[in-house]
């Protein structure tokens, strides 16, 4: 029976997926073949030798230590896509409260509580300070065009929006969902100079860690209003609070808030809400448990951020698969150590220095075959279905 230990409030809707006859569950599970996991950090968390994969039921992935786990052959999964429509209604909600100063008109208009009858005109003399722009036929720069950046540039548009959008990484799935309207952009530049909203959609990376900084704000144009509901360190935060006060940049909307933003009059912050709706908890917990499943089952792997995504139907008595680097010579020792099988079916894919191998087979794997797997200098993990 495999174990799958649960951290964080994992949705019911996707634990229902778990054959009951096949998988215990729970928070006090000791040797886990697999952990589902949200938001808790696992930093510090010593991993057993039982861990085949963790799924994480959300897109980022900071929380977990991933190259330790690439090294142990810890597969990790997360779920791309599954809280893309939640997060793309807070973007466009920012969007409006970056314009329209709700936020501050609803913290005023609680001061007129005891005016009794001359709230209205209260209402109608002070309103004033509260204007501010429409959103239609302005310019918004959309950086990146994932599952989340692609649904914000297609609503933006449809609300009248002319949007730009940056991703040099841009898949082919995203490319098909993507508005034709849309002017897809080279370089950061072209965002900068040309967009009055510019959207943060990328992951936080050495690459793209400090994107928004002193240099990258002295390009945009004056008084642009800045959107981050992917995470907190894309952004400079010295560096943003000095052009916000210099007016540079007009009104900065997050969902990471920092000590250093909770006070000043051009943050909105929000409590990292942009996932948190039921129905993109259930989503995400569905869609990790059954590529958990699919994985301690069948060996197969789709969404993981540390291996190749491989996937072979099933044949043979018996699949073998083996987590290794990605050197030379590793298959053709596989296949070798492999001689008294009938090898039906193989896969191999790799991803940087990691590669995965699966393999069916007829006949019976001893354990003495497996021991020879292993000892090949760069095999990380065997497993036998």
């Amino acid at each position: 029976m495999y174990q799958i230990h649960t951290m964080n409030k994992i949705s019911p809707v996707g634990l229902d997926h778990f054959d009951r006859h096949k998988y215990s569950w729970g928070e006090e599970v000791a040797n886990p073949d697999g952990i589902l996991v949200r938001s808790a950090s696992l930093h510090d968390t010593a991993f057993p030798e039982s861990l085949l994969a963790i799924g994480r039921a959300g897109a980022g992935v900071n929380n977990i230590p991933v190259e330790q786990c690439s090294e142990k052959g810890i597969v990790v999964f997360n779920t791309p896509g599954a809280n893309a429509n939640a997060v793309k209604e807070m973007v466009l909600l920012g969007l409006l409260m970056s314009s329209r100063k709700v936020a501050d008109s609803m913290t005023w208009v609680k001061t007129l509580k005891g005016s009794g009858p001359d709230v209205s005109k209260l209402v109608e003399k002070g309103k004033s300070q509260f204007t501010g722009p429409e959103i239609s036929g302005k310019k918004l720069g959309v950086i990146g065009l994932g599952a989340i950046g692609v649904l914000v540039a297609n609503a933006a548009q449809a609300l009248g929006m002319e949007v730009y959008g940056y991703d040099p990484y841009l898949s082919v799935d995203g490319a098909w969902s993507l508005s034709h309207t849309i002017i897809h952009v080279n370089t950061l530049k072209e965002i900068y100079e040309n967009c009055d909203y510019i959207t943060l959609h990328i992951p936080a990376n050495k690459e793209t860690k400090g994107l928004i900084n002193a240099s990258s704000i002295a390009s945009m144009k004056h008084g642009v209003r800045i959107l981050n509901f992917a995470r907190g360190e894309l952004v400079e935060e010295a560096d943003l609070i000095a052009a916000l006060d210099e007016r540079q940049i007009k009104v900065y909307i997050t969902d990471f808030p920092t000590d250093g933003m909770l006070d000043h009059p051009g943050v909105v912050s929000f409590p990292h809400l942009g996932a948190s709706t039921p129905e993109s908890e259930e989503n995400c917990a569905e869609m990790a448990v059954l590529e958990l499943m699919d994985y301690l089952e069948n060996g197969n792997i789709k969404n993981s951020v540390n291996l190749p995504a491989a996937s072979m139907p099933r044949s043979g008595s018996a699949r073998i698969c083996v987590i290794h680097q990605n050197i030379k010579t590793i298959i053709s020792q596989i296949s070798t150590n492999l001689s008294e099988l009938n090898i039906e079916n193989m896969l191999n894919q790799s991803r940087g220095d990691y590669a995965y191998t699966m393999l069916d087979v007829d006949g019976n794997v001893s354990s003495d075959v497996v021991e020879k797997l292993r000892s090949i200098s760069g095999v990380i993990r065997v497993r036998v279905i």
